[in-house]
């Protein structure tokens, strides 16, 4: 497979970390890292893995989404190690690159998912194509409010009823829409 979709690069790397694109071989790695993980999963739109399977699936439609360019999604690495411990998911929609992330409770507090997205969103705002790069995120999910606003996006609005939490509830939750743009 070509790695680099045109205007995005197959990698990016920051002082800790490596973005990449996913491979099938990844499925062990996050499984045992985090898609088990109900605590992880918590604020996310997908149930916790109850089997390498599931993840195994997942990963399947993370290349295949990779290989038509209809979503970015990026593993995060740490570059010291190589261990795999979470994702960026961008999806490019013209002007607009909307992401969502996550990352193993292990890591969690070490400022790892602000140097992911703000490395991206630098990335991606270089492009000619891209003018803005928004995220959301649930109400209750502080940790993640911190992580856009640390990486320089701009609290925008509160979305009313948005976003479905499986594990939370079964009703749309109202999120906050972060961006940062390109002047």
């Amino acid at each position: 497979m070509d790695q680099n979709t045109p205007g995005f690069p197959g990698s990016i790397e920051t002082p800790r970390l490596v973005l990449r694109a996913p491979d099938s071989s990844d499925a062990e790695a996050m499984f045992a890292s985090y898609t088990q993980d109900a605590d992880v999963a918590r604020y996310m739109v997908w149930q916790p893995h109850v089997s390498l399977e599931a993840t195994r699936d997942f990963v399947d439609r993370c290349v295949a989404h990779w290989d038509s360019r209809s979503a970015l999604p990026y593993i995060i690495t740490l570059k010291a190690s190589g261990q795999l411990i979470g994702m960026l998911e961008a999806r490019p929609h013209g002007h607009v690159v909307n992401i969502g992330y996550v990352l193993a409770r292990s890591q969690w507090g070490q400022g790892l998912m602000g140097e992911a997205v703000q490395a991206f969103t630098a990335t991606a705002l270089r492009l000619p194509e891209v003018f803005r790069v928004e995220a959301t995120c649930d109400v209750d999910n502080r940790p993640s409010a911190r992580a856009l606003e640390k990486s320089g996006f701009v609290l925008e609005g509160r979305l009313a009823r948005h976003t479905v939490h499986p594990n939370i509830s079964a009703e749309p939750r109202d999120c906050f829409i972060y961006a940062a743009c390109r002047p």
